[in-house]
């Protein structure tokens, strides 16, 4: 059976960094290979699949989020700021 609910971290990141007004020319160091950045996996409910990573820009760090086995990409400002961070993961 093939899930409704395939992706890859470039597209999640990428959407990430769109919230942040930035882009994947803006990363500085990311741990994911091209290979993992371009891995499908289900991001949908039942398990984490996606590689563990951390990326960096001047002014964000992204990382995978789970809850419940859903998975998709956060961030937090790399500086300290007054931006508050909500609860990460779900209740």
């Amino acid at each position: 059976m093939i899930s409704d609910n395939m992706d890859n971290w470039r597209t999640l990141i990428s959407e990430e960094l769109q919230i942040n007004s930035e882009s994947f020319e803006d990363i500085i160091k990311i741990t994911l290979s091209e290979k993992d950045l371009d891995k499908e996996f289900d991001s949908g409910y039942g398990g984490s699949e996606g590689e563990p990573f951390t990326a960096w820009t001047k002014n964000y760090v992204y990382f995978p989020v789970v809850y419940d086995g859903a998975e998709w990409v956060d961030s937090v400002p790399r500086n300290p700021s007054d931006e508050e961070t909500p609860h990460v993961g779900g209740q």
